[in-house]
This record gives structure tokens, sequence and C-alpha cells, in this order.
């Protein structure tokens, strides 16, 4: 799900070869009053993601910012404090903010909008109602928005990140695949690197976002809802614990823009693991109750009549 190449036609829409670049820019946010110390895996994750930023097209690049540089531009109050007094005369009280606009909560105003803060409620049932119908090509955009979401609004809050965006978690995988496909008739073995290094690098980019999603609910005081490191096990268990960050994401993020819960039915009746607290790889194997709907009032299987029956049968 993660390393497929179905990234490559969200690709189309999204970067090519610099074409006036404009000098880098991280973010839009101010920085906090006390930076703290900047650490050098900060440092490398912002610097990829100003790299890769200035490899998109701009008018791709202005539409993926839209919406945060509206909610981010300094407010009249900031930018009449920062003026020097040209006079003794007392400055005219300055003109009320602008109300910030409604989140989206349609499905096409959700599916169609880029990243903004507070991070947008994508649930289960969306991503996958969307992903689906285009071969998997807006869960490019759905990465993409995640990543450069949670990227600015570490940058806001902390002024360091852990994560390098949008742009330099997802372009690197996209020309590093691009590269393995142009350079596959003339180099075999270039090939081979480009698409082992793209698919290690969205690969660590998952296992650090599911880390990131746990850090989210700790810092609130509850349970880490996932197994990181889950996202290195084969299918169907990394799409288990892929669906289970796309859930939890989404109720934090409408918790975080005020926006009422509603249920999702894909996620908390057809398939009851997406929802459930977190769980390990046994209680999976030996508790039907978080597989299917058709099966939640199923009892926990036990192993000890497993093996009494299967000695039973090949005496």
């Amino acid at each position: 799900m993660i390393t497929s190449p179905f990234l490559l036609v969200f690709a189309t829409f999204f970067a090519c070869l610099p074409q006036h670049a404009s000098p880098l820019q991280v973010s839009s946010f101010p920085p906090p009053q006390k930076a703290p110390p900047t650490s050098p895996l900060s440092d490398f994750f912002i610097g990829t993601n100003s790299a890769f930023r200035a490899l998109t097209v701009r008018p791709v690049r202005d539409f993926l910012e839209r919406e945060l540089s509206a909610e981010l531009s300094p407010s009249s109050e900031s930018l009449a404090s920062s003026e020097p007094l040209a006079s003794s005369e007392p400055l005219a009280p300055p003109s009320p903010a602008p109300p910030a606009p409604a989140p989206p909560s349609s499905f096409l105003e959700k599916v169609s909008s880029p990243p903004r803060l507070p991070m947008i409620s994508r649930p289960a049932w969306l991503t996958i109602a969307a992903s689906v119908p285009t071969g998997l090509a807006w869960y490019g955009f759905y990465k993409f928005s995640v990543e450069e979401e949670l990227f600015q609004m570490e940058l806001r809050e902390k002024g360091s990140v852990s994560g390098a965006g949008g742009y330099g978690t997802l372009l690197p995988f996209v020309f590093a695949f691009l590269l393995g496909a142009l350079s596959a008739p003339v180099s075999g073995g270039v090939s081979e690197f480009s698409f082992g290094a793209g698919a290690l690098w969205i690969l660590a980019g998952q296992v650090n976002l599911y880390r990131r999603v746990n850090e989210l609910f700790e810092e609130k005081g509850e349970e880490a809802p996932l197994h990181a490191w889950w996202a290195l096990l084969p299918p169907p268990l990394d799409v288990v614990v892929g669906l289970r960050q796309v859930h939890f994401l989404a109720r934090f993020a409408a918790a975080e823009s005020g926006e009422t819960w509603q249920k999702d039915p894909v996620a908390e009746e057809l398939f009851p693991f997406i929802s459930s607290e977190r769980f390990t790889l046994r209680e999976f194997a030996l508790q039907p109750k978080r597989w299917f709907a058709i099966t939640k009032d199923a009892k926990d299987i036990d192993v000890n009549e497993i093996k009494a029956a299967l000695d039973k049968m090949l005496k």
C-alpha cells in the first residue's frame, strides 16, 4: 500500500524540474518567541523540505500552500505593533482580524482541500472512498497533506521538526521511482538502486509518521494507539496499522479543529480493528471480535483447544 508506484500518478500533478524557483522558504509561520536549540536531525528535515519545495512548479506550490498562507498571514494588529511611531499622535485602534474560515466539512471539501491548520479530519471511510476509485492516487495527496500539516504544526509550536513534511517525504520517493523507471533501459544497476532507495525512504517516513501520531496522543496523556514497527510487516498487517493511523490521526484532527466527530462506519463498525485500542499480533490473531462486524461477538480462540483438536485428528 505504501511503496506501490501509484504515487507516480500523483507526480504529474505535483512536481517537475524547477522553473523560476523562488528563494527557499520553509514556512510562513513566524518563529516562536523563544526558539529552542535546533537539532541536526531537525535541520536535515527542514533542509530536505526546503530543497524539494523549490523543485515544485509554482502554481502547484501556490495551491498546496493556499490554506496555510491564508491562516498564517500576519494580522493587522501585529503589523501595526511592528511599525515605529511616526509622531506623538496615538495610533488608531487596529481593525479586527477577519474570522477564520470554517474547516472543510463535506466529502468534496475535504478531499479537494490542500493542507491547512488546524489539521483536516480525514476519517478512514473518506480516505478509502477517495483512494480506491483514483487507483490510490488520492492517497498520495493524503500522504503529502498530513505530513505537511504535522511539519508546519511542529515548526510553529516547537521551532523544530521531527519529519520532512509533505515535500521532503513524498517528492524524494517520487523522483527516485521516476529515475528508476527512466534508467531501466540504460542501467539496471541504477534502476534497482533508485527503486530501492525510494522504497526505503517512504517506508522510513511511514514508520516515523506512526511514531509521531503516537506522540500526539501521549502528549495529551492518552495511550499510544499504534505499533510503529508494524509498517515493516508484510501485507495485510502493514495495511492494518496504516488504516489505524488514518483513523486515529483523524480523531486527533477533529478534536484540534473543534469538529464534532461523526461515527466512522468503516472503522468503528465494519472493521473494528481499525478503531480498537492498541493490541499485539497475538491478540489480533486470537481475538476474532477485532476482525469484522460479523465476528464482533465471537469468543477468543483457545490455543490449547486447537492443539487438542489437532492431536485428536492426527491420532
